[in-house]
């Protein structure tokens, strides 16, 4: 029997739809087994309803940082990010974990966790636009919107993943691959 729960790193570009796969996993994950948490990250951004995450400023989140409430942090897009301390004790717990996470933190975290999977969730550039677009969230002038764009046409692909999730068709489909494949570690 493994000695701790398995955690999942899910990555892949802005508007490629890890939320909303993860909000699909949460609502169809079966009861038979346990549930498989997924925390809420802390982002220095305004709360918007294209995401689920805590909203706090920068000295908030300078202020958790320092009371180690943070599992794991990174900066991106002018904002930072952080995973709650509370996966370590869940995954101490044998409970699965996944979280969104950008692709520049996977090295920091295998050396947290060694035994961790990486899935890339995938979407075609023009895609990808469309979704940002659609989120609302920046202006498509914005620096932040045009870094996201940019970062998109620079890693359509994830070496290393562990396992690849095509979110380009019907959102039952990418769910329902992505559940077998979480579901194969119980």
């Amino acid at each position: 029997m493994k000695d701790k729960g398995q955690l999942f790193l899910i990555a892949g570009n802005a508007g490629a739809g890890k939320d909303t796969l993860l909000t699909e996993i949460r609502g169809r994950w079966p009861s038979s087994v346990q549930p498989i948490r997924i925390p809420r990250r802390y982002i220095t951004r305004p709360m918007h309803d294209s995401e689920q995450y805590i909203s706090v400023t920068t000295s908030e989140f300078e202020d958790l940082k320092r009371k180690n409430s943070f599992w794991l942090t990174w900066h991106v897009y002018g904002k930072d990010y952080g995973v709650p301390s509370i996966v370590s004790k869940w995954l101490n717990s044998r409970q699965h974990v996944a979280v969104n996470v950008s692709r520049e933190i996977i090295p920091r975290a295998r050396r947290m966790v060694p035994c961790l999977k990486v899935v890339f969730v995938s979407t075609p550039l023009e895609s990808t636009l469309e979704r940002i677009r659609s989120r609302r969230r920046e202006a498509e002038n914005d620096p932040s919107f045009q870094q996201r764009l940019r970062r998109a046409k620079e890693n359509q692909t994830l070496e290393g993943a562990d396992f690849i999730v095509d979110n380009s068709g019907p959102l039952d489909r990418s769910a329902e691959k992505l559940l077998e494949y979480l579901l194969s570690f119980n």
